[in-house]
């Protein structure tokens, strides 16, 4: 039976891709052993991985996760509060599938989607 998922994301630089989600989204990093090509990190309840990739063409790249959140617009706000980029073509906005969205980018290029069902 399936219960969770954990996905994998390509980075180039773990320092840079570390300190985007740690300092600027509130991430924390999980794990007893600090791999130096792999990065795993949690933030409540979802859990994304990275691996190493220094070839990575940020414009070749087209690694997407949704996140399913509460309470959007509080979450929205104080990622705009702390001067995150929000994606020009995904601002917060209700969709006709019933679902409230955004989306970020992180440093990769790896598209980040969240949203809540209205």
């Amino acid at each position: 039976m399936l219960f969770a998922i954990h996905p994998k994301l390509p980075m180039r630089n773990k320092a840079v891709t570390k300190d985007y989600y740690l300092n600027k989204l509130g991430f924390k990093t999980i794990g007893s052993v600090d791999y130096e090509a792999y990065l795993m990190i949690q933030k409540d309840e979802i859990e994304i991985h990275f691996f190493e990739f220094k070839e990575l063409d940020p414009k070749q790249n087209y690694g997407q996760v949704y996140i399913r959140v509460k309470a959007i617009d509080s979450y929205y706000q104080s990622l705009l509060d702390c001067n995150i980029v929000i994606h020009p073509n995904a601002p917060l906005e209700e969709k006709p599938w019933g679902v409230k969205e955004f989306a970020i980018l992180d440093p990769d290029n790896n598209l980040l989607t969240f949203g809540e069902t209205i």
